[in-house]
């Protein structure tokens, strides 16, 4: 398609989204006072953001005239940025604890509270959009999901993995258990070993309505018994991963401690590395070249070990944070500096949801600036899932979502923690 024809189509539906505005369809005007135009990198003063039926219709200055009738909210007293994206997010299980066997304690009913709140918790932060990646009791986060697109309850956009593909015993395995523990069926349903099990698997979480993978590639910080250093999968057995979703333009996010395991996950295809501890120059190299992303969460190692220490987890775990901690920010740090692409994600669930904006300040201490740390957790974020021409930033035809703060986040970016007001899809969010 080419320019003109595409700008004909965008005036076409913005003229359409007019008209249905006039025959009664709502419209609403965001007065900002600053906003932050992420695709540009300019923070542009006094705009009006004009939406209708949950999208941006226009961007312009602020006029006397701007709202002409529409609700207006008044955030000419703050900075507004688009809804925050946080890509590596854990809502619908309970918060991680000494207790290794805690999610089998717990029953779907419970989860599904938790998980309420932990939505809610994450909205009123100003992420309108997470991608949760991996839950314990299979498909909880698909009826989370589906909950909150049906109006049920209060939370962001969720893109989910359903369960984790992992070997028997692995990094996405609850493991540490008192000896002949049964672990149930719905905790293991991504449970697979070999190429032909890792297909099946795959196809059977597709077949369940997942909107991407994740393969649990190394040991894991949080999984007695295993060691982040250590693959888990197979080069062949990652890329069956990859090829299976493929089919149905799906991505594979790969857990990936572990420099070998890193890279074989790489070259296996995946979208995106998680973690990505213990990185080396070559897998830096190599994510260049195939153009992976990398989703670091580069606060989670101070959580660990304060908490872990205060509250007695395991001596194993408090271990094996110690050891990927430093390496892991080193590691972004030199993953930023070459080039890779960067997606916001925090592993919220191990640390309480609705904190998600403290690693901002660690990814600018570690080598981004403030607009490189925003941008990831924005239009980057939206590109990482392919999601970029609806979601990332505020935009005529994308979806309106809108954060405001009362700063400029460009010069403070812990700002971001504090936040003055929601828009999600249009909506107001009660953040009170």
């Amino acid at each position: 398609m080419n320019k003109k024809m595409s700008s004909l189509l965008c005036a076409i539906a913005v003229a359409c989204a007019a008209g249905a505005d006039a025959h009664g369809t709502g419209r609403t005007v965001v007065h900002a006072g600053h906003l932050l135009d992420v695709d540009s990198g300019k923070l542009l003063g006094d705009q009006a953001v004009t939406i209708i039926d949950g999208h941006v219709v226009s961007v312009q200055p602020w006029s006397a005239t701007s709202a002409g009738g529409a609700r207006v909210v008044d955030w000419s007293g703050y900075t507004v940025v688009p809804g925050l994206m946080d890509m590596h997010t854990h809502l619908a299980d309970e918060m991680e604890s000494a207790d290794y066997g805690a999610a089998l304690k717990s029953n779907p009913a419970r989860d599904a509270f938790i998980g309420a709140k932990n939505a809610r918790d994450t909205l009123r932060a100003g992420f309108t959009t997470v991608r949760d990646v991996g839950v314990f009791r299979g498909f909880a986060d698909i009826q989370l999901r589906d909950a909150i697109n049906a109006g049920y309850v209060p939370g962001p956009r969720m893109f989910v993995a359903g369960a984790y593909i992992t070997i028997p015993g692995g990094g996405g395995e609850i493991t540490g258990l008192p000896p002949g523990t049964v672990v149930p069926p719905e905790f293991r349903v991504g449970v697979s070993r070999g190429v032909e099990d890792v297909r099946k698997h795959v196809d059977f979480l597709l077949d369940h309505g997942v909107d991407h993978i994740k393969v649990i590639a190394t040991g894991a910080v949080l999984a007695d018994n295993t060691e982040p250093g250590v693959s888990e999968y197979s080069e062949a057995e990652i890329h069956a991963a990859v090829v299976e979703a493929a089919k149905r333009g799906k991505f594979v996010a790969a857990h990936a401690h572990g420099a070998e395991g890193i890279k074989r996950a790489v070259r296996a295809g995946v979208r995106s590395i998680e973690h990505g501890s213990l990185i080396d120059d070559e897998g830096i190299a190599l994510m260049v070249q195939h153009g992976t992303w990398l989703v670091a969460d580069i606060y989670n190692g101070d959580y660990i070990d304060s908490v872990g220490r205060r509250e007695g987890w395991s001596e194993q775990t408090l271990r094996k944070n110690i050891e990927t901690t430093e390496a892991q920010r080193q590691g972004f740090r030199k993953a930023v500096k070459a080039g890779v692409h960067i997606a916001f994600g925090t592993d919220a669930g191990v640390y309480p949801h609705g904190d998600n904006a403290r690693q901002f300040a660690y990814m600018v201490k570690y080598g981004m600036t403030p607009l490189q740390a925003i941008r990831s957790a924005t239009i980057d974020a939206a590109r990482l899932m392919g999601k970029e021409k609806e979601l990332g930033s505020i935009a005529p035809g994308k979806a309106a979502d809108l954060v405001a703060v009362a700063c400029d986040p460009l010069q403070d970016v812990e700002c971001l923690r504090r936040v003055q007001g929601v828009v999600k899809a249009g909506e107001t969010v009660s953040i009170d």
